[in-house]
This record gives structure tokens, C-alpha cells and sequence, in this order.
């Protein structure tokens, strides 16, 4: 009977059971209306269903009605009703739905190209305690265009013109392959990089020509030797591939700092496998930890060394701040060696991820506030931050997100939601079941083939597009002439219901050299730096 089930599922899976529904109720009151000359409106009814549901299925536009034919309406009947219905039963223990509801609305709306101007003033409570604001000038600029990018490894053989927004990592496995070539194709098409994530390049990744950025795991999938070690041939392989522009070795993320990860074998599929370098249907570990290196100095040679082997292209590495001292290792060894990253990417903890566990994603790590503006000011502090480019990721959805980060030391902004909402993610949270009703995040290929690959790729290309315009608007407003030149001057918070203060006189920055005198501009630094060595991540007594 199981597999006599299976075998049906395969071929009519059974989210279409509405639609077989309306076929064999059609059929029952055809027989009766022929028979007794009655149900006529019945026979109506299914007929009507049963159309409805080959549209559906036929259809490109809602990857949820492909997957899900007539029943599927349902979702989008609640939202006419009453938007915040659907939200009450999918988000209802989410302390931050209210948020993720609006942020989502933003990105459909913008990666529609739809109008997203809203009547009757502000939809947020002024008045609270965290609202936050960008001042305007009364003498604003007028920019010739919203492409506003930056050069990333000025110095190096092959350096890159980024966007100031960019895909963050999300890999293949994690995402569905008609994902993965959606993304790339909106890259391609919007002039922006995707980053790959430590699951390394697949061919989905190559299929379009998007700029990619390498990210390598501590599995180091794709340059690998058997026994999970670095292979440099293999590296070199893959990173002077023209397609690839950077080369990001990652340390951590935000959604489960200093957590491995495991892929169970049954997911390894063949394309996969081929796509990290490692047999099919095995378990892939990714482990907590680096094995090429062991020591800050030795990491900052190894990245040295990634930066040759890939013919002079922009180099660094992401990470979540954890431990201070360790950070603060790393910035000693910058010095003590004199290689220092092209770029650090500053993952948030609010980050998320289909598959981490609960303590993970709400109690460990850094938040991205936190976390950027320390990487930031330790740079500033040792007259480094001219050499290194700041990237970030953690929940940067909107221009004002944006803006914000670029005002706390960022250079450019990396964003996985936001593109996932692009996508048609409607955040079911099914991502680690496989069965994502979106087929983003899913390796079902009966569920992947909901998404639609062109469809989807002009939204990821209008999200990226309406999005740096509505920047460029905020820049605009604020009378200057790029996001770079937005500072913690600009940008006021709400403290409580009788004061106001700038971000500049609200929190710590450190001046250039500072840390170079001897001096100690905060707490952080003068306990934990002095805890802090170049040959050990471990704290010096």
C-alpha cells in the first residue's frame, strides 16, 4: 500500500488532491446530471475547479499555485479579506512578524515593479522608542544614476567594481537549482554579485554568467582533497574562472556561529556531490572549525595564498563576531604580517538559515550592529580601514537598511531574505523538510519546477534595481552624492519619548590611530585587546 502510494505521489503528487477532487467529482455529477437530471450546478461547480486547476498548474506568475492547484487560491483569498490573517496563522509565535510582513510586502511589491507609494503618511509609531530616521537637507542633490558601486581590491591584479547590494550566501542544496539560476540570471541581468555560499559553484551557478563570489567553508567544497583537506589545484581550477570575482573564506555566519553542519546523505544528490567534490548519498560535514589553519598569522598566509592561486582577485574573509579577543587576534596578525583581506564581510546574528537550531539562531553570536561597527573601529583604530573594504549581511532588506549599515562603517550591503522574497519565498519555514511550497528551498523536482526561471529572474533583477533607486532617493534627500558618504551623523534615533540623539553621539567610534598610540577609546578594547595574540586564538592571560 506504501508504495503503491509513492508511485502515486510521484506522478499526481498529493498537494493536487483538490484539483483530482474536482475531476472525479465532476465525473460523479455528470453521470447523476445525465442519469437523473440533476447537479447540473454541481457539474458546473468541479468543472469550473477543474479549470482553474490546469491554469494554475500551466501558469508562471505564483509558484504556489503551480504547486498547490486551486487549493492554492486560499492563500491569496485570506490576504484580500484581511492581510494580516494569514500572518495570525503562519507567524503567530514570531516576535517579529509585524516586521517581516512589511519587509516582505516591499520586496513583492518592488521586485514586481509595482508602485510601492503608500497613502496617509507613515505606517511606523514615531513616537516610539527606536524609531529611527535619516535627516534631509534642504539643498538636495540630483544624481545622474542608482548604480552606485565601489572597487574592491584596488590594489590586486584583477580588482572588482561591486554594487553597494549584492546576493549573500546561500548554496545549492540549501536552495533549489531553478533558484540558484533565477539569482544568477538576475545578477547577470542587474550588473551584482551572487555569492555562492560554502556549498561551492554548480553548474546552476555557471548557467547564466552572473559574477559570483566563492565563498569557502571550513568543507572546503570544490577544493578539496578526499579526507576533506585544502586541494590547491583544485582551488585554482575554480577561482580563475572569469566568471568568479572574489574569493570570500568564510569563518562563520550569523544564523549559526561557530556550529558545523551536516547534509544528510539522502540530500547529497548527484548533482551536489559533483558540485562540492564529495560522493553522493553520503553525509557532507561541514566542520566547526578550519583545518588549512590554526593561528591568526598562519590564516592571514593562507589567505595570501588564496590570493594567488586565484590570479590576484579580491580576497577576504565573513565572519560573526564572537569573542572579542579573537577579532581582535586577527586584526594583530594583519599587522604583524602586513597581509591584510581585500574585503571582511560582518554577518549578522539576526542572519537566518533553513537549518540551525533554535538557541543558535536567538542566543549566539554578535548582532550585525554590534558586530560591524567593532570590525569597523578596530580598522579605524589601527589606520587599516582605507585598505579594507566592509561588507555586511543580516537582515538588510529595504534602502533605509542600507543606509543605516553604510552609516555604521559599511562599504556595501549583502541581503539573502530580501532576494528570497524576490524569489517568492512566503516564509512557510518548511526549508529543512524539503517541502517549500515556493520550490526555493527544496530538491524535490517535482516542487523546483513551481519556479519559474525567467519569471523570477527579472524580479531578483527589479528588487536589486527599485531598490538602489529608492536609495539613491535617500542620498538624494540628504544632499549627498553616494550611500558612501552617509555617516552615524545622519541617521537619528528615538530614546525614549523626550530625547532624540545621532547614531554619532549614541554610540563608540574610535579615531584614526588610535589604537596605534596605545590608547584605549572603550571598554571592549581595554579588556579584550590586550587579551588578544597573533599566534594563538586563544585569550593570553
Amino acid at each position: 500500500m506504501r508504495a503503491w502510494l509513492l508511485t502515486l505521489n510521484r506522478y499526481f503528487p498529493i498537494r493536487y488532491a483538490t484539483w483530482l477532487l474536482c475531476a472525479v467529482g465532476l465525473l460523479l455529477c455528470s453521470f447523476t446530471w445525465v442519469a437523473f437530471d440533476t447537479g447540473g450546478l454541481l457539474v458546473l461547480l468541479f468543472a469550473i475547479g477543474l479549470g482553474l486547476g490546469l491554469r494554475d498548474v500551466l501558469q508562471t506568475r505564483h509558484s504556489v499555485l503551480r504547486n498547490y492547484p486551486v487549493i492554492g487560491h486560499l492563500r491569496f483569498l485570506l490576504e484580500f479579506i484581511r492581510p494580516e490573517m494569514r500572518q495570525y496563522f503562519i507567524e503567530s509565535d514570531n516576535e517579529a512578524a509585524p516586521f517581516s510582513r512589511q519587509q516582505r510586502s516591499l520586496v513583492y511589491q518592488r521586485s514586481k515593479g509595482a508602485q510601492d507609494k503608500r497613502p496617509f503618511g507613515t505606517q511606523m509609531d514615531v513616537g516610539a522608542t527606536g524609531y529611527e530616521w535619516i535627516n534631509h537637507s534642504l539643498v538636495p542633490t540630483e544624481l545622474p544614476t542608482h548604480d552606485f558601486r565601489l572597487i574592491i581590491g584596488a590594489q590586486r591584479a584583477q580588482p572588482y567594481s561591486a554594487s553597494v547590494f549584492n546576493i549573500s550566501a546561500m548554496s545549492f542544496g540549501a536552495l533549489s537549482a531553478n533558484a540558484i539560476l533565477a539569482l544568477n540570471a538576475g545578477a547577470k541581468r542587474g550588473g551584482f554579485a551572487h555569492d555562492t555560499g560554502e556549498g561551492s559553484i554548480s553548474q546552476h551557478h555557471r548557467a547564466n554568467g552572473g559574477d559570483l563570489i566563492w565563498e569557502i567553508g571550513s568543507g572546503y567544497f570544490g577544493c578539496r582533497n578526499d579526507d576533506g583537506s585544502f586541494n590547491a589545484e583544485r582551488f585554482a581550477a575554480n577561482a580563475c574562472d572569469p566568471q568568479v570575482k572574489m574569493i570570500e573564506l568564510k569563518l562563520s555566519q550569523g544564523a549559526k556561529p561557530g556550529h558545523g553542519g551536516v547534509l544528510p546523505g539522502p540530500k547529497v544528490t548527484i548533482e551536489i556531490a559533483h558540485a562540492r567534490g564529495v560522493p553522493p548519498w553520503v553525509d557532507c560535514i561541514s566542520p566547526a572549525r578550519h583545518s588549512a589553519f590554526d593561528t591568526p598569522v598562519e590564516m592571514m598566509h593562507f589567505i595570501e595564498k588564496l590570493r594567488s592561486l586565484s590570479g590576484g582577485k579580491p580576497t577576504g574573509f565573513k565572519l560573526c563576531i564572537g569573542h572579542p579577543w579573537e577579532w581582535f587576534a586577527l586584526a594583530k596578525a594583519m599587522l604583524e604580517t602586513g597581509i591584510t583581506p581585500d574585503f571582511i564581510v560582518v554577518d549578522g546574528a539576526e542572519g537566518g538559515t533553513g537549518a540551525a537550531p533554535l538557541e543558535f539562531t536567538d542566543h549566539v553570536g554578535a548582532p550585525l550592529q554590534e558586530g560591524l561597527l567593532l570590525v569597523h573601529n578596530t580598522l579605524v583604530g589601527l589606520n587599516l580601514r582605507d585598505k579594507v573594504r566592509i561588507g555586511c549581511a543580516g537582515k538588510v532588506i529595504s534602502a533605509f537598511d542600507i543606509a543605516r549599515m553604510m552609516a555604521l562603517g559599511a562599504d556595501w550591503c549583502n541581503s539573502a531574505r530580501g532576494f528570497m522574497f524576490a524569489l517568492g519565498c512566503i516564509q512557510a519555514q518548511a526549508c529543512h523538510t524539503g517541502m517549500c511550497p515556493t520550490g526555493v528551498s527544496t530538491q524535490d523536482p517535482q516542487r523546483e519546477r513551481a519556479l519559474v526561471v525567467p519569471t523570477k529572474a527579472n524580479r531578483v533583477h527589479l528588487y536589486h534595481e527599485n531598490t538602489l533607486k529608492a536609495l539613491k532617493e535617500l542620498v538624494q534627500a540628504a544632499g549627498l552624492t553616494h550611500p558612501g558618504a552617509i555617516t552615524a551623523s545622519h541617521i537619528v534615533r528615538r530614546c525614549n519619548d523626550h530625547q532624540v540623539k545621532l547614531l554619532e553621539n549614541l554610540l563608540s567610534f574610535v579615531r584614526p590611530g588610535e589604537l596605534l598610540s596605545g590608547e584605549m577609546p572603550h571598554n571592549v578594547f581595554k579588556l579584550y585587546w590586550p587579551m588578544a595574540s597573533a599566534h594563538s586564538f586563544a585569550a593570553t592571560p
